[in-house]
């Protein structure tokens, strides 16, 4: 399973980590797999080199870690928020695939 936490600080969210796999399919084939790391990482790559926010991120296999300053998650605030409705809703046609979470931080 896709594990997929946006780390909030009131409202505002100020980084995500996405971990796991979907297992939907075989890799290659995994539609689930590849919606997710679409998504997570035009976001993060947005963030980073269309905006130039230096945001801590973090990569490897089958994870990805964000995370803002307060002022860069302002900045941010419509991309990211894009990233959750598109992975909220992603998590409603494959609940067994994907979770998502909201932790205050």
């Amino acid at each position: 399973m896709i594990t997929v936490t946006f780390k909030t600080n009131g409202n505002l969210i100020c980084g995500f980590t996405v971990s796991g796999h979907s297992d939907y399919a075989q890799e290659g084939s995994d539609i689930v797999c590849a919606a997710v790391s679409s998504a997570v990482i035009m976001s993060a790559n947005t963030i980073t080199e269309v905006q130039h926010i230096n945001a801590d991120v973090t990569e490897s296999d089958g994870f990805v870690n964000l995370n803002l300053s307060k002022s860069d998650a302002e900045k941010s605030r419509d991309i990211l928020g894009g990233l959750r409705l598109h992975l909220t809703a992603l998590s409603e046609q494959y609940s067994k695939d994907i979770k998502v979470k909201i932790t205050e931080v």
